[in-house]
This record gives structure tokens, sequence and C-alpha cells, in this order.
């Protein structure tokens, strides 16, 4: 959804985070990025499968005295070198797009590597080296780039002890599934020791693998921790550029040696992008490294400037293209209309809740193209009546796939629908994508996001979370999710994967009202004593630019009036309900008659209003086509522009301020107070 999971991991709480500089976006290139992850990484599946094949005739050479043993030896250090490749490539979910293939290889390769801990484990502790690289107090790698000289072997040698008590010392935190994967696997190793002392076959073991496995650790923590990070006073919250280095010259010797770690920083920049991907794209996207003073240093320890690095560049060759960031493409329809659209998969995301993916064929395309935060509204008949919902879209902008999340609400018609009956080849009526939870994304920004959600309210945030992190590399998001029990968090293979994939960028808090074993500062209903908290301490509103907020309207209204007490704008505050939320404060007026005119899909009719009726409730009586969904204020779909007359807004949770000063309105909430009205839903 490992580094922070529900049921696998158990999230970091919020942390206090320094704010970060904001760069001028005009003196910082746009940064082309490889796209998003494909179904399978062939290099590193090639790894491995060299690697596997490496180690295994090892021992055969080994076992059959067919090669003495430092050869064979020196060939199982190589072997399980490349598999830490493996296992930190699946640790970012690298190698694949599907979960559980990061999983697997992950697991498969880590008993190579390091049989005493667990791959979960071993991730949550990678993940924490990239959120605070360099900082003594949190990064546990620096055991091995921070020591002094003639300590530096042996701490390399023994890089296991750091690591272990690193976790232990967290390990209340997490969850209970990890941890006991891990005490399986370290439980495991100490029986397999005791079983060949036991048995006299020790040396076996010793000659066949703890020899080797001990000399690839020690290549490993110089090669991953000592060489990009020695030296380096930066932490990965004070300058990513200079926490981490990238050594240059003879590549074609360090690369295939090192694979790839040369350019260790474009790692910690980009966790994501695989290993095979480091050299293209730290070539492509140099000069906007080189203007934030990237660390850079020479195969033989010359530290350069950028200056001095273009200088030295000038005898290298130059550059090899790679695929750009893939930015959402938007279409706009100028009004939202519905058509017949095929079920593609109905998948089970919870015990409560299904994933929908529908087959949008390639003439509806570009009208179905939508924004982050964006949603669609569903329209079916059951028990011959119609049934109309609003669905927010989770995937990512970026992304061609058309995809909603229905959770069961108890009574709920359509829900308990979706989630028992539908099936793939069903066909429902969408109506194109509508809503402006989300905002406009710049490649070169450098934001700092935060969202509150609750349940299934994450659905919009997916979309905005994923989008966000995949198409402006410099910015970061705080995810504050409530549910009540592990069982019920939506998305939660994804959020482990993103946080893996994004590391540093991303930080991700579980609340959960119903779980026992939850830490007691994250437990219960996320609150006004919780958000104050945060606001004081974590999440201090002078470190976020934007604010989503998403969840049950009582909520939502509290989090919104708590932030605006903290003096921060409302336009910076984004809003989503899935229904609308009754004020009992609002006021109640008597309305004299009016006329109004409607303009839908290129069309004009002219009708009466009844006194009282909303304009969207006449539109409804001579016409079908006019757009809605919630008729609660909440969702956005019925905005229309005001061309003439006033009205009043009883309540608006979707429209910006821009929107409103613009002159747009909420039909299903805009009464008339003037005479006269004219709307136009195609503007």
């Amino acid at each position: 959804m490992a580094a922070l999971s529900i049921g696998m991991v158990m999230p970091p709480a919020l942390r206090e985070q320094p704010q970060t500089e904001k760069a001028d976006p005009a003196s910082l290139g746009g940064l082309d990025l490889p796209g998003i992850v494909p179904k399978i990484s062939p290099p590193t599946l090639g790894v491995f499968f060299v690697a596997l094949a490496l180690f295994t005739g090892s021992w055969w050479a080994a076992v059959g005295l067919r090669l003495p043993s430092p050869i064979t030896i020196a060939l199982s250090a190589i072997a399980i070198f490349m598999m830490f490749t493996v296992v930190h490539d699946a640790s970012h979910s690298s190698i694949s797009s599907h979960h559980l293939v990061n999983a697997a290889l992950g697991r498969v390769a880590m008993l190579f590597v390091s049989p005493a801990m667990a791959f979960p484990a071993w991730r949550f502790i990678h993940i924490e080296h990239h959120r605070w690289a360099n900082d003594d107090q949190h990064d546990p790698d620096t055991f091995a780039s921070h020591g002094k000289w003639w300590q530096l072997p042996a701490r390399w040698a023994a890089m296991d002890a750091p690591y272990v008590a690193y976790y232990l010392r967290r390990q209340a935190r997490r969850p209970r599934a990890e941890v006991a994967e891990n005490a399986a696997m370290m439980a495991f190793t100490i029986a397999l020791i005791v079983t060949t002392l036991a048995t006299g076959t020790f040396w076996w073991l010793v000659v066949l693998y703890l020899i080797p496995e001990r000399v690839a650790v020690v290549v490993l923590a110089w090669w991953f921790d000592w060489l990009p990070h020695h030296g380096l006073t930066a932490t990965q919250r004070d300058n990513r550029y200079r926490a981490t280095r990238v050594r240059v010259g003879m590549e074609w010797l360090l690369s295939p040696m090192m694979l790839s770690q040369n350019y260790h920083l474009v790692h910690h920049l980009h966790p994501s992008i695989p290993f095979h991907q480091y050299a293209s794209t730290w070539r492509k996207n140099q000069e906007a490294y080189l203007q934030r003073e990237a660390a850079i240093a020479t195969v033989f320890g010359q530290q350069l400037t950028s200056d001095g690095f273009r200088e030295w560049q000038e005898l290298n060759s130059g550059l090899m293209r790679v695929f750009p960031v893939r930015m959402p493409m938007r279409a706009e329809t100028s009004h939202a209309e519905f058509h017949q659209v095929r079920v593609d998969q109905v998948t089970r995301l919870t015990d409560d809740s299904v994933v929908v993916t529908f087959d949008v064929t390639d003439a509806l395309q570009e009208r179905f193209r939508f924004k982050a935060g964006q949603h669609v509204t569903v329209r079916t008949y059951l028990s011959g009546e119609e049934v109309r919902r609003n669905y927010s879209i989770f995937a990512s902008a970026t992304e061609e796939k058309l995809m909603i999340a229905v959770k069961r609400v108890p009574g709920g018609a359509f829900s308990t629908f979706a989630v028992e009956q539908l099936r793939s080849g069903d066909t429902l009526e969408l109506m194109t994508p509508t809503g402006r939870f989300g905002m406009a994304l710049d490649a070169n920004g450098g934001k700092h996001y935060a969202a509150i959600a609750v349940g299934s309210g994450i659905t919009p945030i997916m979309s905005i979370l994923q989008t966000v992190l995949e198409t402006e590399p410099r910015s970061r998001f705080t995810l504050i999710y409530g549910n009540r029990t592990p069982d019920t968090v939506m998305f939660k293979d994804m959020l482990d994967d993103l946080a893996a994939r994004f590391s540093e960028r991303i930080d991700i808090t579980h609340v959960l009202s119903r779980d026992p074993g939850h830490p007691d500062e994250l437990s219960g209903r996320i609150d006004g004593e919780k958000l104050e908290r945060w606001l004081g301490h974590s999440l201090r509103p002078s470190t976020v630019d934007e604010w989503f907020l998403c969840g049950p309207g009582e909520l939502v209204v509290l989090a919104r009036e708590t932030l605006l007490e903290h003096q921060i704008d409302s336009d910076h505050i984004h809003i989503e309900l899935f229904s609308g939320f009754h004020d009992p404060t609002t006021s109640k007026r008597d309305y004299d008659p009016a006329t109004v005119t409607v303009r839908c899909a290129g069309s004009e009719q002219i009708l009466q209003l009844i006194p009282g009726d909303t304009i969207l409730e006449a539109a409804l009586q001579v016409r079908t086509d006019v757009p809605y969904a919630c008729m609660g204020g909440a969702c956005g779909t019925c905005r229309a522009k005001l061309v003439s007359g006033t009205v009043e807004m009883e309540q608006n949770f979707a429209l910006p301020r821009s929107d409103v000063n613009a002159d747009y309105v909420l039909t299903c909430q805009s009464r008339p107070t003037s005479p006269t009205v004219t709307v136009d839903y195609d503007r």
C-alpha cells in the first residue's frame, strides 16, 4: 500500500520536519525521469538469476572440491553482492509495478544477503536511512559512514549489529506480522548454526556462506554507505542534493562493478528509479542538479564544485536520453455527460470494498481523461429505480486507467450492489470526470502537501498523492489517514509501495479508532485535540503549502475551521465531501418566483421556478441532461456560470474562492434572489 503499512508494517508517527528551502522554479530546469515502474524490470531480474546461478555454481565447485576455497568464497561473495541490488530495488518497489513481485523477490534475495533479518524489517530500516541520511541520531547507516578511519573496516564487517539494535528499539511500534516474520528468520538462522555445530558441519557453513557473506557485507557497507556519504555534513532534511554524492570518472568500470551505485545521489533523489537507470538519469538532468550544487567527487576522491565538474566534463562523452516525466494529459469538455462504459475488472480491496476498473474505449478516451482529485458519477437502475452515486478516481492522473473504489455503506443501494453483485463485463453509465478538488501541478515545483483523510475519503487523496510524487520530483507529501482497524484500511499495499518508492518525500501516519495495540497518541478518532497537537508540532502551518481534507462532513468542517483559526488562507485548503453537510445555523428565508434560463449542451431552456426551489431542482423538471451528483453542495458536479441575475447559495464545499469570484455557483444550492436568472453549464 515495508516501510509504512498496516497489517505488515506500522507507520511512524508524524515527526517535526524543518521547512525545506524553496528554489526559484525559473532557476531550476525541469527533470526528465523514467516513467512509471514496469510490470517487470528485465535488468534487475537478470541480476537475480545471474547471482543465483553464480552462487549455485560456487557451492557446486566448493562441495565437489573442484575449485580452491578462496575462489569459491570470492564467487559466492560476488553473488551475494549482486543479490543485494535485488533486495535494494525490491525495497523501493522498483522491480515491478506489482507489489507481490517486489515482496517475493525481496524475500528470496534477502535469504542470501542476511537470512537473520526479514525483508520487511530490513526495508523499514533502509527507508529510515533515506528519510534521515547523515543524521547521526536517526540514520542507522552513519555507523558505516561517519566513523574514524581506523574503525571503519570493523564497522563495515559488523553492519548487522546496528541494524538489529535499531530495529529492536522500534519493534514495539512495528506491525506484529513484520515482527513475527523477523523473529522467525532470526530463529531459523540460530537453529541452522546450532544444527551444524551439533552435526560437525559448521565449517562447511563457514566456507560456503558465512565468510562470503561477511566479505559481501564489507564491500556493500563501503560502496553503499561510506563512498556516497562520508565527509558530507548536510542531512537529507537539510539539503538532499548534498547529503549523498555521485562519483564520476571511469564509468565504464565503476558502473558495472558497483551496479551503478557510483550514482548513488540519483537514487536518494529519486528512489523509485531502478539501478540500471541511475547513470542515464544523472546525465539527462545534470544541469538541474548542478544548479543545486549537488555533491560530486571523482573516482579518485577529488571533490568538485558545479563549475569544476563542468570543466571536468569537457573530457567526457555526451548525454544519453531517457523517458521524460509523464505529465497528466487534460481534456476539457464543455459540459459533463453520461456514456455507457463497460466494467473491465472488479477486484476485492478489503472485506467491504472493491476496486472497479472501467474499459474506456478509444473513442471515449479523450472525454474521460481526468485531473488528480476528480470524480465520476455512476448511474444505473436497481429494482427499476434510478440510482446515481459519486465516486472519486483514485488512479494517478498519469495513468490511462479509470478506476474507482466503492466501500459498502450500511443500507447503501449501489455500494452493496457493487461489492456483492457487480462483475466484469457489466455496463454502467458514467458521467465524464468533474470536480476541482485537485490543483495544477508543476514539474519544477517544490511544495509540501498535507492531507487528512478518513475511510473512503482516501480515494481522491490517492490520486493526488500519486500524481504529485510522480510529476513534482522536489515536492513532498504528508498523509494522516484515519480508520477503525488495520483490516479496514483501503489501499494499504499501494501506500506501502509509495512509501518505499518515494521514501523521504512521503510521511504517512495511520490513526486507528478500534485497535487496542495502536500507539495511544494515534488511537481514537481524528479530533480537534489531535489536530491542534499536529499543527503545533509536526505540521506547523508555515511548513505546508497546500491542504487536502476528505472524509465525513463533521471532520472536514472541523479540520477546515481549525486550519482557518491558524491563519491558513482558505485558497490553500481544499475540501471534498461525498455528501452534503447540514449546517443548522444556515438561515432560511422566503423567496419570490423567478424566471430561469438554463444553458446546457449547446441548447437553452427558459422555465418558471417555484419559490424556494433550487435552480437544479427546477432544471431537472424539464431536462435530464443537466449534470449533478450529490445534491448537497459537496461534489461540484452541478457547477455553472451565473451569467445574469443574483442567487443565494446555501452552502458551498466544492468551489474555491476564485470560482465564486468569477460568478460560478453550485446550482443544487442556489436559489434566485432576482426576478430573472441565467446560468450556463457549458462555460
